[in-house]
């Protein structure tokens, strides 16, 4: 089985668009996202572009404010925090990279917790690792007592929940550790049940741990890294990696999809695995931003 990201992104758009649709009239607006872009990076200025398509495809009104590249790091923090006053503003998200001379950490940790649709900052972090409640952007209707959780690991569980997959009893490893999706999407899997491995740079018999895996998440940036001798008979995987090929220039994951696609039993495709979910994922936590903000 190929699961196909983009058509259940879609699916999940239109539910979402549909409930949005209601917002206005039950509490006399819709729900607002303020997305900062600093610079002039084509690559942000192209994901910042797709998320104005996806807003204004299921009703959030976005505001997106471009600063250049040689802004001051006190600007930037001077405008989130006025976005953080500004009862409005249901969900702040900040673009990365920034530019070097803009301290990232600093930056996301001054957004406000219950408005960071990206679910990075410290404190949605920490509620991650030490609550076992975090719920997944979608899965219920009325979040008032949830918190964001990062988008591409929610994206993960989503997918697998749309695919009839059940983590709970299963051995999950994950490769890779970053703190925007290895790390996350281990916690969450976790929280499924899964007994999950870490793998990293520093792993020893990498392709023995990733074997025993019934559920493989790629997230290392490598292009086709996973081949189908790593990956065991009858797996879930999913590719988060977003490459370029170096030899043919086409776009590619972390796992050579051809072969591994015919050893697991359900595998996502690069493109249209993982990445219209992780924009979805972003739709669905500014709703729930919304939802915390107006009942309140």
């Amino acid at each position: 089985m190929i699961i196909n990201g983009k058509s259940i992104a879609d699916s999940i758009k239109a539910s979402l668009a549909e409930r949005i649709s209601a917002f206005p009239a039950k509490y006399g607006r819709s729900p607002r996202l303020a997305v900062l872009l600093v610079g002039d990076d084509p690559a942000s200025a192209k994901y910042v572009h797709n998320k104005e398509i996806a807003c204004e495809r299921v009703g959030i009104e976005n505001l997106t404010l471009r600063l250049p590249a040689d802004t001051a790091e006190q600007q930037v923090l001077e405008r989130i925090a006025a976005l953080n006053s500004d009862p409005s503003v249901d969900g702040i998200l900040v673009q990365l990279p920034l530019p070097k001379h803009i301290s990232e950490s600093r930056i996301i940790a001054s957004i406000a917790p219950e408005k960071d649709v990206d679910g990075i900052s410290p404190a949605n972090v920490a509620r991650l690792w030490t609550e076992r409640s975090a719920v997944i952007p979608g899965t219920d209707p009325d979040p008032k007592d949830s918190f964001p959780i990062p988008c591409t690991p929610a994206g993960c569980m989503r997918l697998l929940k749309e695919a009839g997959i059940n983590p709970d009893g299963k051995n999950a490893v994950v490769l890779g550790r970053s703190n925007i999706v290895g790390l996350p999407v281990a916690k969450l899997l976790l929280n499924a049940g899964a007994t999950v491995t870490v793998c990293h740079s520093r792993t020893k018999d990498l392709a023995e741990i990733t074997r025993r895996a019934d559920i493989l998440v790629a997230a290392i940036g490598k292009p086709r890294f996973v081949t189908a001798d790593m990956v065991k008979e009858g797996a879930v995987v999913i590719d988060v990696g977003i490459n370029v090929d170096p030899a043919s220039g086409v776009l590619c994951g972390d796992v050579d999809f051809d072969a591994v696609a015919a050893r697991a039993a359900a595998v996502t495709p690069v493109p249209g695995g993982v990445g219209p979910m992780t924009i979805c994922m972003l739709m669905e936590n500014t709703a729930a931003c919304f939802l915390r903000n107006v009942n309140k």
